[in-house]
């Protein structure tokens, strides 16, 4: 195989986003492998799936990172744990980070900008934000009454679901949908816009200029990483 992008997968629950990468690999659909998970929590679902695949792991465990800050509230120390997950992230030769629903701010360090992606199911820079992940996206989106939602994949900075945005595919929303439905047709999205911006970084077609859009070389349509294609290095 060609030179492929060395990825590191950043996560908080059940990995099914890692799954995807891990498929597209094994299909040699996928110009980058993955080579390290981290996970915000112990039991995360995606640690099996990544041990099953035999992807190294470590956990960087949010709850040792809480503050008490006044009786009955706590507040998370991100420095300490950023600081915690760079002495992962920083000792390994990464090519690039993808937070995959990572729930926890991460304080980028200076070597890792611009290395960062994430992906978010909303069009960014509608419901999105600090508290929206996971099925409060989906009922907000029903309850606006929106008739169109989909994914973004973005570069990530040290503000939640903001940065240039790379990509945004889009779904319907139709009257009496279910939150339930909504995320489904967006995580379809999601399996073909992840995994296709991974491939266009590692061809060198996503270019970013400081205070202005990416901009990404040609037609980046994700027809051409159907079912049936295959990446040209495998």
């Amino acid at each position: 195989m060609s030179k492929y992008l060395k990825l590191a997968v950043m996560i908080s629950g059940g990995g099914r986003t890692l799954a995807n990468l891990i498929n597209w690999w094994d299909q040699g659909r996928l110009a980058a492998k993955v080579e390290l998970v981290v996970s915000s929590r112990p039991r995360a679902k995606g640690l099996e799936i990544a041990a099953e695949a035999g992807i190294r792991t470590a956990v960087v465990d949010s709850a040792n990172h809480r503050i008490s800050a006044r009786e009955g509230e706590e507040i998370c120390d991100w420095m300490g744990m950023s600081k915690e997950i760079d002495r992962h992230l920083l000792n390994d030769d990464l090519d690039l980070v993808c937070m995959a629903g990572f729930l926890c701010r991460y304080l980028i360090p200076e070597p890792l900008r611009g290395r960062v992606i994430n992906i978010h199911p909303a069009l960014i820079p509608m419901f999105c934000g600090q508290g929206m992940f996971g099925r409060r996206i989906h009922e907000a989106v029903v309850a606006a009454g929106v008739r169109v939602t989909g994914c973004t994949v973005h570069f990530v900075d040290n503000s939640y679901d903001h940065g240039p945005i790379i990509m945004q595919r889009c779904c319907p929303v139709f009257s009496g949908d279910l939150p339930e439905e909504v995320a489904a047709r967006v995580f379809a999205e999601e399996c073909l816009a992840y995994p296709g911006v991974i491939n266009l970084i590692a061809e060198g077609r996503v270019h970013t200029t400081p205070g202005l859009p990416v901009y990404v070389d040609g037609d980046h349509s994700l027809e051409r990483f159907g079912q049936d294609d295959r990446w040209p290095g495998a």
